[in-house]
């Protein structure tokens, strides 16, 4: 009979993305953040690829992705309020981890593969910085579909994409909790 973790399952059951617009300095330190990034590249990875890096955006690179948004914004036509919303993202944090997916070629992983895995590191950095007493929120939006974003400000290749923004700081308030699935209606149970 296998032995639960509770306290795992315990806060797997309970655990809630705080809004990146709640969180605010002070953020993890290198030291702190080490663990954190450690702890998520513990996912599945056939193969053993590695298909993801991180890119640790402080404060002044936050600054200055900010303005490139403004910037690339105003280049596509789009509207201020959405272009606003975007540059909040970036000039509103004190901390983002962007979780970069790098294609492997390999005959023996598929790139769907590659990319499930570096979902998984988007999640497992999510509650990895969650369980470390941090808050933190998953997020993306137009910017890192923006090929002159990310070969820009990010400093991207051609074969590289964000799968996941993570932002982490001090939760400043707890949001209320939020209708979850009904286990029930979305799982089929399979016999024969």
């Amino acid at each position: 009979m296998p032995i639960p973790n509770q306290p795992v399952i315990d806060f797997l059951l309970s655990r809630r993305s705080r809004p990146a617009r709640t969180l605010k300095a002070p953020v993890p330190t290198r030291d702190e953040l080490t663990p954190i990034l450690t702890a998520a590249t513990r996912v599945p990875d056939h193969g053993k690829l590695e298909p993801w890096r991180f890119l640790v955006l402080e404060k002044p690179a936050l600054t200055r992705l900010a303005g490139l948004v403004a910037e690339r914004g105003e280049a596509l036509g789009m509207d201020a309020e959405q272009i606003t919303k975007s540059v909040a993202q970036f000039a509103d944090a004190d901390l983002v981890v962007a979780v970069i997916k790098c294609a492997r070629a390999t005959d023996k992983v598929s790139d769907i593969e590659q990319t499930l895995s570096a979902g998984a590191v988007c999640l497992s950095l999510l509650n990895a910085a969650l369980a470390s007493g941090w808050g933190a929120n998953w997020l993306t939006g137009w910017a890192v579909e923006d090929e002159v974003f990310c070969e820009t400000g990010l400093g991207l290749a051609f074969d590289e994409w964000v799968p996941g923004l993570i932002h982490i700081g001090t939760e400043t308030s707890t949001p209320p909790d939020r209708p979850r699935p009904d286990i029930s209606k979305i799982t089929t149970w399979v016999s024969k």
